[in-house]
Parts: C-alpha cells; sequence; structure tokens
C-alpha cells in the first residue's frame, strides 16, 4: 500500500547522521546499566523486513546493534507483497525461519491477531533488565498502541514508523484569494471551490480518485464525522448517516473542486498535479512531502503549508496508518528478538529515519526532541503537522482480514460517485456485497 511507505526520494530532505553517527545510543547510554545488553551475546536472530526506505535504514546501522549485544543478525527485506505471502505462509506452518517480523498494521494486524503469531512482549518492556527505562508506552502516539495491542490490550509488537494523513496547501493561492488554512470541514469545502479557476487551471482540492486506493480518503472525513467504518461490536457502519454524509463531502471535493480526470488519481498523479502550482490542497499521507521542497521536482518549494486535519462536525482526527516489529510466538529466542525490535525504535534510530526522509517514528520524545528537529530539512511546519497529527490520531482502516477486498468494493463505488452516482445507494450496495466477506473472514 503506496500510503504507508515515505517517498524514497531523499534529496532536498538529507541530513545526513553525522550528528548522530557519533553519539553513543540515545536509550541506550550507561545510565540505563540496569539492561544487560550482552546478556545474549552469541546468539544468532533472523529478521524478516519489508524492503523500504526504513529497512534499508535498519540495516545500515545493523552492525551497531551487533557491536552493542554481541547477537549477530541475519536480516532479509524483500518486497511488500512478496514479504506478506511469505509470513502468512511460514506462521501459519508454525514453524517460521525468522525471528523477528515487520508488519504492516493497517493490512495484517487482525491476520497475525487471529493466528496467535506475535509473541506478548508487554512482561518484556516492565522488565528493567530488558527494556531501557525511556521506553514508555506514554511516549507513542495513541495510534501506535492501538495498532501494537491486540483485542485484549495485551502488547504484540513496537509500533516502528507512522503516516499520518494531513493537508498540503499552497499558501500563494490562498493568500491570492485571501483565504486561510481552513479550520472545519465546511470551511475546507469552501476554500476548495473559491480556489477553483477552471479556466485558469486551477483547482481547489486533489485527493484519490482511484478505486481502492481511495477508500482512505473517504474514511478520513468519516472520522470527522465522529465514526468508523467499523463499529465495537464488529458491525459495519459504512451505511450510516456518517458514512453518507463524509461519501456526499468527498463527492462535493471531487466534482466541484478536483482537477478533471481525478478518478484515475492515486497519490502519484495526486501529488505530481500539486507540485506543478495549480492545486490549492492535497489530502494525503504525511510521507509524500519530500518532493515538495525539491527544487528539481517541484514548483511550489517554500509556498507549502502543512497542515493537521480540519475538524469535521463531531470530531477532529488525522487518519493513520503505520508499520511495526514483533517478535515472533515460534521463536526460541524471544528475548534477544526484542532487544532487536527496542534498538530499531529507539531514539537514534527513529531520529536517523526522520533526518533520511525514511519514516516518521511513532515516537513523540524523537520528534519534539530539538536536536533532531535541527537535522531535518523539511520545513518546521512540516514536523509541526506530525506532531499535531499524532495528538489526534485515529486508524485509517478497520482492523479486518480483507482489507483489500474492503478498499476495492467500497472504492468502486467511491469512483461511481465522482461520475455523478448517489452516495447513499452506492454505501447500501457496497455495504451489501461487503458483509459476507467480513463474516467469512471472521468465522
Amino acid at each position: 500500500m503506496p500510503s504507508s511507505f515515505l517517498n524514497p526520494t531523499r534529496r532536498g530532505f538529507l541530513a545526513g547522521s553525522a550528528a548522530l553517527g557519533a553519539s553513543t545510543l540515545a536509550g541506550f547510554r550507561p545510565a540505563a546499566a540496569a539492561v544487560d545488553w550482552k546478556r545474549f551475546s552469541g546468539t544468532t536472530l533472523e529478521v524478516n523486513l519489508v524492503k523500504s526506505p526504513r529497512s534499508e535504514t535498519l540495516i545500515k546501522y545493523l552492525s551497531e546493534f551487533e557491536d552493542l549485544t554481541g547477537i549477530k543478525v541475519n536480516a532479509e527485506a524483500t518486497p511488500e507483497q512478496q514479504q506478506r505471502q511469505k509470513t502468512t505462509i511460514e506462521l501459519a506452518s508454525g514453524k517460521p525461519s525468522f525471528d523477528v517480523v515487520h508488519m504492516s498494521y493497517h493490512v495484517q494486524k487482525r491476520q497475525f491477531e487471529k493466528g496467535g503469531w506475535l509473541a506478548d512482549i508487554s512482561g518484556f518492556l516492565k522488565d528493567p533488565s530488558l527494556t531501557d527505562p525511556s521506553l514508555v508506552e506514554s511516549d507513542f502516539a495513541e495510534a501506535g498502541m492501538t495498532f501494537a495491542k491486540d483485542s485484549d490490550g495485551v502488547l504484540r509488537s513496537l509500533p516502528f514508523s507512522v503516516d499520518y494523513w494531513i493537508i498540503y496547501w499552497n499558501k500563494a493561492l490562498f493568500e491570492k484569494k485571501g483565504l486561510s488554512y481552513p479550520t472545519t470541514f465546511d470551511e475546507l469545502a469552501s476554500a476548495a471551490e473559491a480556489l477553483t479557476d477552471p479556466s485558469a487551471g486551477t483547482y481547489g482540492f486533489v485527493a484519490r480518485g482511484l478505486k481502492n486506493a481511495n477508500t482512505p480518503v473517504w474514511t478520513t472525513l468519516l472520522l470527522g464525522h465522529g465514526s468508523s467504518p467499523l463499529g465495537p461490536d464488529g458491525k459495519l457502519r459504512t451505511n450510516s448517516e456518517e458514512a453518507i454524509e463524509a461519501a456526499k463531502l468527498y463527492q462535493r471535493l471531487m466534482t466541484k473542486a478536483a482537477p478533471p480526470g481525478v478518478s484515475g488519481f492515486n497519490w502519484a498523479e495526486a501529488q505530481s498535479a500539486f507540485l506543478q502550482g495549480k492545486i490549492g490542497m492535497w489530502l494525503d499521507g504525511v510521507g509524500f512531502a519530500p518532493p515538495i521542497e525539491n527544487p528539481e521536482k517541484s514548483r511550489v518549494v517554500g509556498q507549502v503549508g502543512y497542515g493537521v486535519m480540519p475538524k469535521g462536525p463531531k470530531a477532529q482526527a488525522a487518519a493513520t496508518t503505520g508499520d511495526g516489529l514483533g517478535v515472533v510466538a515460534a521463536s526460541q529466542k524471544k528475548e534477544a528478538a526484542y532487544l532487536f525490535c527496542q534498538w530499531a525504535i529507539s531514539h537514534d534510530m527513529g531520529a536517523r529515519l526522520l533526518q533520511a526522509g525514511a519514516g516518521v517514528p511513532f515516537r513523540q520524545s524523537i520528534l519534539e526532541d530539538a536536536k533532531v528537529r535541527e537535522g531535518v530539512k523539511m520545513p518546521s511546519t512540516w514536523l509541526d503537522a506530525v506532531a499535531g497529527s499524532a495528538k489526534v490520531s485515529q486508524l485509517a482502516l478497520p482492523v479486518i482480514i480483507p482489507v483489500t477486498e474492503f478498499r476495492d468494493i467500497y472504492g468502486v463505488g467511491l469512483t461511481n460517485m465522482i461520475g455523478g452516482a448517489d452516495p447513499a445507494a452506492e454505501l447500501k450496495n457496497a455495504t451489501a456485497q461487503f458483509e459476507p466477506v467480513l463474516a467469512r473472514s471472521e468465522g
């Protein structure tokens, strides 16, 4: 799923890790003498990662972990779809070849829970001989802990990297119209329409219109209506009044303020349109920002604001996707595997992710660290949007096994709405189609 990955383009965003490289790893300083990092020296761990800028960063610094712990790490990074298939087959067999697994929360959380594939690490987190005192639950964005814990509240993984949905806005276009950044959904729609001038080739809003890719846009709007696709009872809320209102707003924005052909737009097309300087606002993941400030790719360098999602009628919510690292339940080396996960989401590794444009850590202490912020080449308003979104983060997609089918079925309905179809009728039809799929998955 592209939204979960930061754009690997690093030019214009690289700060390097010079400031960090020479320092001892934060979170692993002598003050934390209670943690015996050499306790499992001589152990070999097998680590299964998704190929991405995030895993590249971990692999780049693996020797530091090995030096710290005396643990040898064999890390394999494979493309997303291939990795998901491999991990599912191996975990279901009960004899996986790896001790640590990298997972995409918004796609795999429920599947992993149902399979019982991840170890309970809540005891490790509370053990001062295993966990540095700086690693506490309260340091993670709320959505991160929601992802990391199972339905019984048991900690099954450590949140690694997050993508919040924000509004990118063109300050020059706003200024020309005498507009300020919208604080509510009503202001968002009004501003989008006021900024739209087809004769000048200018449009007020862009987002994903392509089926499947577009579903998180609608669920983002649904969160602002105080609802979500799935209720606490496990029943679909996708035909509710709130769901219909969110779909109507999606239709309004995409038909009255978006460029022609938007029903064929995924994130890449929306990003490309915004970079040309003719779009007022673009709604998507915060991780797609680096090219915006790159003069070789963008016509809007220095003109862009980064805003936390405006308030809906009932709530303010930043839709959130993310990934984590878990200790495999079948592993015979759980404590050593946990040390690896702890290192991977440590302060310095999170800083490196952020500064390299490879990911956004879930830990607030990293985002708020002045020294870390100095090394990030994106504008401070981008970091402010990240930190502000963390405070209102909610899951972008339902925690279910058939996430792809959910996106496919509702995505078709949303694309039809751009073509003029009735939102209520489309949602009714999509809900009727998806209900049996969901029921089968939980059977």
